[in-house]
C-alpha cells in the first residue's frame, strides 16, 4: 500500500527551529498529516542522539517508533481517525562549507543510516573533524566529496541525497556552489549518488528540461523548521516499509510513486531577485539589466527558475518516460485561512481543520482524495470550489525571491468577499506584485495513499480554556489592556509590549462588542505590521486593520483619488520613474546632480512645508503635475497629501474618525511630524487613542521622529491616562539591572523601574574587559564564544582555549557580537574566520550605496576639489543635503538588511 514519507526534517536543537520539534510532536503532526514515515533528523547532535536513543525504539528493519508509553500518549491526543503510528528513519542535514579550485563552495547534504551504529561511527568521525554539537545542522570545512566518503566508511547501507539541490547559496547546482552537475559536486565517489531533493523551488517538470538530471530519481521532502510544517512536500513510495526498501525504491526508482510539491513559485528562491530593495526579477529581466538590482546596482540573487533555464538542453513541458507523477498542493490550514480571511496559524483554522480532519482523516487525504461534495457540510463556505481548484492546478502565483516566499492564492479578492459572510475588507501591502496565473502542469498521479486504518483509542480528557483573553497577562498589562483610551502605555524592553497591545485590541472586539473594522492599529514597518497582524489573528476570527503609517496613507490616496486629482490606478512611483520625472522637469539637459537636488527638495518639503527656493518652483510644480497626470504618488506624498485634504476638509476627516474610533499606534517614540499631523486628523481630543513605546528607546531623530510627542502625548489628548509596564520578561536581573545603570543618567521617564521575572539562568555578572586594540578585542570575543561553546573545533581544545569537558548548552545563534561603527569589525571578521566559525554580518543599509548618495558624494568630491580655500562653506550644504539623503535612503523607516555570509577560510583537515 503506498505511503507518504518526509525525510528531510530538523530537531530542535537546529537554529531557527520551534522548540516544539521533539520526537513526539514530530509524530502527532505527522500522523495528523497523514505521513508514515519521517526521518529523525540532526542525527549526530548528542543531545538528540541521546533523545532518540531513549525515546525510540526499533520497528521494520533499520525504522524506529515511539516508545510505547510515548506512542500510546500521542495517539490518545489524537483524534481517532488519524490514530496511527508514526516511523522514523535515522537522517542528518549536513552544511559543508570549503574551496575547491580557487572557488568557495556551499552545499548542503542529506545523510541516511540503517542503524545507531553506523549513526553513531559517522558522529564520531564528524565530530574528529569540526563541531558537531553546537548545532543540529553542522556546519563543516569539509568537502562534499570526503563527506561523502566519511559515511561510505562508518559502515554498511549509509547513502547521502544532495538537499534542496537548486538553492542559490547552499546546493550542490546553485547558482553560487560553482558546480554544473551532480558528478563534479561528488567528483570520483559521484556514481554513489542515485537520488536528489529537488527542494521547494522547482518541481520535476522543471528538473526533467535538465537531461543530466535522468539518472537520478526526484524526491521532495519538507525540510521542515516546525512540526506544522511536515508535508509540505514529501514523497510518495509503494515499496517494503523498511529502510533497505525506500533505499532499493530511492536507487532503482522500483517503488517510487511520485511527489507532493509546493507551488515552486511559493519557494523562497524561485525567481531572481534583491530582497533588500524589494525587487523581483525574472530570469529575462535580469538578464536585461546584466544580472544587476535596478534599484542599488549590485548583483541580485539568481532564482532556481534561472538556473534550471541556464543548465537546460530540453524545452519546458519534456516529461522523460515512465517518469513519476507529482502533485502540487497547498497546506490545508493556509487553504482554509484564505477562506475565512485568518492566518493559518489562528485559532479559527485551527478549529475548522480539526472539524475536518475529525470526519474525513488526514489532512493530506482531505487535500487530494475526499470527495468535493462531502466538504460543504464540514468546511467552511467556499472549500469545495477551493480543493476543486487545487487539485485542478488552478491557483494565482506571485513567485518568491531572494529568501521571501512567494505568494498563492486560491481566490481573487472580490471572490472571498462573496463567500464570506458580510464581506470582508483585505489587508494591502505596498510591493505584492500582481499575481500571474499557475502554468499548465502535468495530471496528478493517482492513488498516491490511502487513508490508514484507525487505531480505536480512548478519547483524551478534555482540556480547559481561557475564559477571556485577558488570561495570561501580569497586573499591568492587564490594566493597560482593559483600560479605555486616551491612553499612554511606557513599555520598558522586554516587558511583553506587542503581547499587551494585540490583547487590548482583541478585548476591544471579543469582549466589548467592538465590531473590528472601527479598530486601527498604525506601526512604523511591514514587518512588525505583519506581527501584529499574525498575533491578533491568532486572537480573532477576523482581524482588524493593521499598516504602517505610509500604508494607511495609500489608502486615503486611493479612495480621495479624485479630490486629489489622481486617476482611478494610484501607483507608488518607483525610484527610476522618480528620476524620470525629476529630468523631465529640470530639462532633459539638465545636470544629474540639479536633478537629484529637486529630489532632494521634494524630500525636504515633506518634513518641512516652509522651505523654499525660488528657483525650483517651476521645476516642481512640473515634476507634480508629471505624477498628477500618470496617477503617480511618491512615499512623501503618502503622508503629506492625506494630511493636506483633511486639514482642508474638516468633515472629510469626521468621517475617517467615525471609520476607525478605535486607534492603536506601536513605537509611539518613533512618530515623525508628518504621522504625528496625520493621527491628530484621526483622532479627535478624547478619542480612544491607545500610544505605546518606550521615550528611552527613541534612536531615530535622525530620521525626523521626535520623542517630543510621546512626552507631551497628555497634552495633546487631555484626561489621558498613563500605564507603566516594569517587568521584563526577556533578560536576568543581572543584564537588566546594568542596563537600568546605564540608561538612568539621562532617562526620559521620572522614577523608572524595571524587574526582571525571567529565569535567573544568565551570566552571574557584566564584564568590562579592557583591551589593548582591535586585535586583543578580536581576540578576547573569539576566547569567549570558544569557552562557551566548550570549542567550535578541534584545534580549539588542543590549543587549551577551551575546556572539553564543559557543560556546554550553547550553539552560534546563541551570540551576537555587537560594534558601533562598521570599521571595528574588521578585526572581529578576521578573528572569526581564523578560527573557522561561521558568522553572518547583518547591519543596516550602506548609505554609499543607496539611490542618489552616490550621486551626493561626488558632488560633495568635485565641489572640494574646487574649493582653493576653507571647505566648510561646501561641507555646511554637503550636509544639509545629505540630511535629506539619509531620509529618502531609509525610506522614512529604519531598515536592517541580512549581508551575504562571507567566505570561510580554507578547510583544515583532520589530524591522521
Amino acid at each position: 500500500m503506498p505511503f507518504v514519507a518526509d525525510l528531510h526534517i530538523h530537531s530542535r536543537y537546529s537554529r531557527a527551529c520551534s522548540r516544539d520539534c521533539d520526537l513526539e510532536h514530530l509524530a502527532w503532526w505527522a500522523a495528523r498529516k497523514g505521513i508514515a514515515l519521517i526521518g529523525t533528523g540532526d542525527l549526530c547532535h548528542p543531545a538528540w542522539a541521546e533523545e532518540i536513543r531513549t525515546k525510540l525504539v526499533p520497528a521494520e528493519p533499520g525504522l524506529f517508533r515511539l516508545r510505547p508509553d510515548l506512542e500510546r500518549d500521542v495517539l490518545a491526543s489524537l483524534p481517532a481517525s488519524v490514530r496511527t503510528p508514526v516511523r522514523f528513519q535515522l537522517s542528518v542535514e549536513i552544511s559543508t562549507i570549503y574551496k575547491r579550485d580557487d572557488k568557495t563552495r556551499k552545499v548542503h547534504h542529506l545523510l541516511y543510516a540503517p542503524d545507531l551504529e553506523v549513526a553513531g561511527e559517522l558522529t564520531r568521525r564528524l565530530g574528529r573533524i569540526g563541531n558537531i554539537s553546537s548545532d543540529g545542522r553542522p556546519i563543516l570545512g569539509l568537502d562534499s566529496r570526503d563527506l561523502l566518503e566519511t559515511l561510505l566508511e562508518s559502515g554498511e547501507g549509509g547513502y547521502l541525497v544532495p538537499a534542496h539541490v537548486w538553492t542559490p547559496w547552499f546546493a550542490a547546482l546553485g547558482s553560487k556552489s560553482g558546480f554544473d552537475s551532480i558528478a563534479d559536486c561528488y567528483a570520483d565517489l559521484a556514481e554513489h549518488i542515485f537520488a536528489i531533493e529537488t527542494g521547494l523551488s522547482s518541481d520535476p517538470a522543471m528538473n526533467h528540461r535538465v537531461s543530466a538530471l535522468d539518472r537520478y530519481r526526484l524526491v521532495s521532502n519538507s525540510d521542515a523548521h516546525s512540526p506544522p510544517a511536515l508535508g509540505r512536500e514529501a514523497t510518495v513510495l509503494s515499496c517494503d516499509l523498511s529502510y533497505a526498501g525506500v533505499r532499493a525504491a530511492l536507487e532503482t526508482g522500483a517503488g517510487l510513486d511520485g511527489t507532493i510539491e509546493f507551488f515552486p513559485e511559493e519557494g523562497k528562491y524561485h525567481l531572481d531577485g534583491h530582497r533588500t530593495c524589494d525587487v523581483r526579477l525574472e530570469p529575462a529581466q535580469t538578464r536585461e539589466r546584466d544580472g544587476r538590482c535596478p534599484v542599488c546596482g549590485k548583483p541580485v540573487t539568481v532564482g532556481v527558475l534561472h538556473r534550471v533555464e541556464a543548465l537546460a538542453d530540453r524545452p519546458d513541458g519534456f516529461r522523460p518516460a515512465a517518469a513519476p507523477g507529482w502533485r502540487c498542493l497547498v497546506q490545508l490550514p493556509q487553504v482554509v485561512g484564505e477562506l475565512i480571511g485568518v492566518g493559518p496559524k489562528s485559532k479559527a483554522v485551527e478549529a475548522a481543520v480539526s472539524r475536518l480532519v475529525d470526519r474525513f482523516g488526514p489532512e493530506l487525504t482531505i487535500l487530494q482524495d475526499v470527495p468535493l461534495d462531502e466538504l460543504t457540510p464540514v468546511g467552511p463556505p467556499g472549500l469545495d470550489e477551493a480543493l476543486r481548484r487545487l487539485r485542478a492546478g488552478e491557483v494565482v502565483l506571485a513567485g518568491g525571491y531572494d529568501g521571501e516566499y512567494g505568494v498563492v492564492r486560491l481566490f481573487e479578492p472580490k471572490e472571498l468577499a462573496d463567500l464570506r459572510p458580510g464581506g470582508t475588507d483585505t489587508l494591502f501591502d505596498l510591493d505584492l506584485p500582481a499575481p500571474r496565473p499557475a502554468p499548465a502542469r502535468p495530471a496528478a498521479p493517482t492513488g498516491l495513499f490511502e487513508a490508514p486504518e484507525p487505531v480505536v483509542v480512548a478519547e483524551p480528557e478534555p482540556v480547559a480554556v481561557a475564559t477571556t483573553v485577558l488570561d495570561g497577562l501580569d497586573e499591568e498589562q492587564r490594566a493597560a489592556a482593559a483600560t479605555a483610551g486616551p491612553l499612554l502605555v511606557v513599555a520598558g524592553p522586554g516587558t511583553g509590549k506587542t503581547r499587551t497591545l494585540t490583547t487590548r485590541i482583541a478585548h476591544l472586539i471579543a469582549e466589548q462588542g467592538v465590531p473590528a473594522r472601527e479598530c486601527l492599529a498604525l506601526t512604523f514597518t511591514r514587518r512588525a505590521a505583519g506581527e501584529l497582524t499574525e498575533r491578533l489573528a491568532a486572537l480573532l476570527p477576523t482581524p482588524p486593520l493593521v499598516t504602517t503609517f505610509h500604508g494607511l496613507g495609500l489608502r486615503i490616496v486611493r479612495e480621495q483619488a479624485a479630490r486629489l486629482g489622481l486617476g482611478e490606478d494610484v501607483r507608488v512611483v518607483d525610484e527610476a520613474e522618480r528620476l524620470a520625472l525629476a529630468r523631465e522637469a529640470m530639462g532633459q539637459d539638465a545636470p544629474a546632480r540639479d536633478v537629484r537636488r529637486l529630489l532632494d527638495h521634494v524630500s525636504l518639503l515633506a518634513r518641512d512645508p516652509d522651505a523654499r527656493e525660488p528657483e525650483l518652483a517651476g521645476p516642481l510644480a512640473r515634476y507634480r503635475a508629471g505624477k498628477r497626470a500618470r496617477g503617480l504618488v511618491d512615499l512623501d506624498d503618502l503622508l503629506a497629501r492625506p494630511v493636506e485634504l483633511l486639514r482642508s476638509d474638516p468633515e472629510l476627516a469626521a468621517a475617517y474618525q467615525r471609520r476607525w474610533p478605535h486607534v492603536s499606534v506601536d513605537e509611539y517614540q518613533d512618530v515623525d511630524p508628518a504621522q504625528y499631523a496625520l493621527l491628530t486628523l484621526l483622532v479627535p481630543a478624547g478619542g480612544d487613542l491607545c500610544a505605546i513605546g518606550d521615550p528611552d528607546q527613541a534612536i531615530y531623530s535622525f530620521r525626523g521622529a521626535d520623542v517630543g510627542f510621546f512626552l507631551r502625548f497628555g497634552e495633546d489628548f487631555p484626561g489621558a491616562r498613563e500605564v507603566r509596564l516594569t517587568r521584563n520578561y526577556r533578560s536576568t536581573a543581572t543584564v537588566v539591572d546594568a542596563a537600568l545603570g546605564v540608561v538612568a543618567p539621562a532617562t526620559l521617564v521620572p522614577g523608572r523601574t524595571l524587574t526582571a521575572v525571567a529565569p535567573g539562568d544568565g551570566p552571574a555578572t557584566v564584564t568590562l574587559h579592557t583591551a589593548a586594540d582591535e586585535a586583543a578585542e578580536a581576540a578576547y570575543v573569539l576566547g569567549t564564544i570558544e569557552r562557551v561553546l566548550g570549542g567550535s573545533d578541534l584545534t580549539a581544545l588542543l590549543r587549551g582555549a577551551a575546556d572539553p569537558w564543559t557543560d556546554a548548552v550553547h550553539s552560534y545563534a546563541d551570540f551576537a557580537v555587537l560594534y558601533r561603527t562598521d570599521a571595528q569589525s574588521a578585526a572581529l571578521v578576521e578573528a572569526l574566520e581564523a578560527a573557522g566559525v561561521p558568522y553572518q554580518k547583518r547591519s543596516h543599509h550602506r548609505l554609499g550605496d543607496q539611490p542618489g548618495v552616490r550621486d551626493l558624494l561626488g558632488v560633495l568630491r568635485e565641489d572640494l576639489v574646487r574649493a582653493a580655500g576653507d571647505p566648510r562653506p561646501v561641507l555646511a550644504r554637503v550636509r544639509a543635503a545629505a540630511q535629506v539623503a539619509i531620509d529618502r535612503a531609509g525610506g522614512l523607516t529604519p531598515v536592517a538588511a541580512a549581508l551575504p555570509t562571507p567566505p570561510p577560510p580554507p578547510p583544515r583537515r583532520p589530524p591522521p
